[in-house]
């Protein structure tokens, strides 16, 4: 045999990156990040027939609640690029809302810990 029957055409489902971003850049890291957390904006129940079948499968996933950037790549198994950019695309147009992560609270003034504990082991003993 010459190998050339065992050959299957391509998985439809390999597809290059460029093809599903249509030539997009990547946002920028402040629009979003990793822990950037996003949503479906509205009702969504009649999905956009314009949206290509990636966006389509975004779409659908973040109707359930609020999902960060790196879940919703995690779930889609594309690449972090590709999910930034359809993200980028779906917000602008109105589809999706994005909300930065919580930001983290500021730690305690140690002297003031210090002083409260001093006070509960005078009262208390």
């Amino acid at each position: 045999m010459s190998g050339f029957d065992e050959l299957e055409p391509g998985s439809a489902d390999l597809v290059r990156p460029y093809v599903i971003t249509k030539g997009r850049g990547l946002p920028d890291e402040e629009q979003l990040s990793l822990i950037t957390l996003v949503t479906a904006a509205g009702d969504q129940q009649q999905r956009p027939t314009q949206l290509s079948p990636e966006e389509q499968g975004l779409l659908a996933l973040c109707t359930a609640g609020y999902l960060s950037v790196a879940e919703i790549a995690g779930h889609t198994r594309l690449p972090m690029g590709v999910v930034k950019i359809l993200l980028s695309a779906l917000t602008e147009r109105g589809y999706l809302i994005t909300r930065p992560p919580v930001q983290r609270a500021p730690l305690a003034d140690r002297r003031i810990l210090e002083e409260v504990l001093n006070g509960l082991r005078t009262k208390f003993g």
